[in-house]
């Protein structure tokens, strides 16, 4: 009987058996080609190393042409290539050559276990100056960021322009990518930079390979230091309605209400000096009222019990008059008793050593 938890870890240490001639003894039966553009600075760079570009892709059977006129690079499979593969890994060198990467990194990618990743950046922000920032954030000084990063995924990144290159296995492209776009969405790599660090150090241990990390993992939270201020006045939508809304009331409409429509022209008159005299009263009561303030008294204060000087402590006259004695008998600008008698005796020290 097999444990099953066996069955599901791989060993240390263990690889996928190579590829040979042997697993495909009959070759490819259709010839496939992949082409793409480089910019012009690469040029001078790409006609310096393609003997060695051939080279490397002669050993997999695949042909490679560059063509200075358009601007591309071409790579296409022969009657002698055995590996179906070897195009995709083919394909991959010339992107990553075409994005900046040195050719001594590019042609690790014709290797098994190497993989490649091509992160497109340059849409993720709208604002070119924010995108610049973030994408110098990624960099960081002196290039330190990008370096921790590269020694905690064990890949190979290069940041061009929109776009960042990473070259290295899969389990460390997958990292890269995450950092890349958390960057890029505002939050800073040195808080993945972290929760890698803490990872590589759990992975060590063989008891906690099995367990959930959560508890080691740092959360980070989020914090939105400027916040939008809110409007003093809210205009709040009102409900739709399909009708109209209702028609303001005319004056007849306001006379007929309260029935002074039907009212004689005389009662009419009374009633209007009636509403006069009522308003000059209340104003009359209010101005009198604005008047009487000035007579009424203000409240007085308590008054407050003054405490008698204390006759405990008594003067002595006798230490006054000593003091006085003492400062007659002193000279203007003379020095007191002790700075002398210390002037004496450093001068009397001086007199012997002579």
């Amino acid at each position: 009987a097999v444990d099953e938890s066996e069955l599901l870890t791989v060993p240390d240490g263990w690889k996928e058996p190579a590829f040979t001639r042997e697993d495909n003894p009959k070759g490819l039966l259709e010839e496939s080609s992949f082409a793409t553009l480089f910019p012009k600075y690469r040029e001078a760079y790409l006609k310096e190393c393609w003997p060695l570009v051939q080279k490397a892709l002669g050993e997999h059977y695949v042909n490679a042409a560059l063509d200075l006129i358009e601007g591309s690079m071409t790579v296409t499979t022969t009657k002698k290539t055995f590996d179906p593969y070897a195009i995709i890994r083919a394909r991959d060198l010339i992107k990553l050559l075409a994005r900046s990467v040195p050719f001594e990194q590019a042609v690790r990618i014709l290797q098994d276990d190497v993989a490649c990743d091509i992160i497109k950046i340059g849409t993720l922000v709208r604002k070119r100056d924010t995108f610049i920032k973030r994408r110098g954030r990624l960099l960081g000084p002196k290039g330190s960021t990008l370096k921790a990063l590269e020694l905690l995924t064990n890949c190979y990144i290069m940041v061009q322009g929109n776009t960042v290159s990473a070259l290295g296995p899969f389990s460390g492209l997958k990292e890269v990518r995450k950092v890349v776009l958390d960057t890029m969405k505002n939050i800073h790599p040195i808080y993945n930079i972290k929760t890698l660090m803490i990872k590589r150090e759990l992975a060590k241990d063989p008891v906690l390979r099995s367990q959930s990390w959560e508890r080691f993992l740092p959360k980070f939270k989020r914090k939105n230091l400027k916040k939008r201020k809110e409007p003093k006045k809210k205009n709040t939508k009102k409900e739709y309605t399909p009708f109209p809304p209702p028609q303001p009331e005319s004056q007849i409409d306001k006379e007929l209400a309260s029935g002074e429509y039907f009212l004689k022209e005389r009662q009419k008159k009374r009633k209007r000096v009636e509403e006069i005299k009522a308003k000059q009263a209340d104003a009359l009561k209010k101005r009198q009222e604005e008047r009487n303030k000035a007579f009424i008294p203000p409240k007085e204060k308590p008054a407050v019990k003054t405490k008698k000087a204390s006759t405990e402590k008594k003067i002595d006259i006798e230490a006054i008059k000593e003091k006085v004695k003492n400062a007659k008998k002193k000279k203007l600008g003379a020095l007191p008793v002790e700075e002398v008698k210390l002037k004496m005796a450093a001068d009397e020290k001086k007199k012997k050593k002579k």
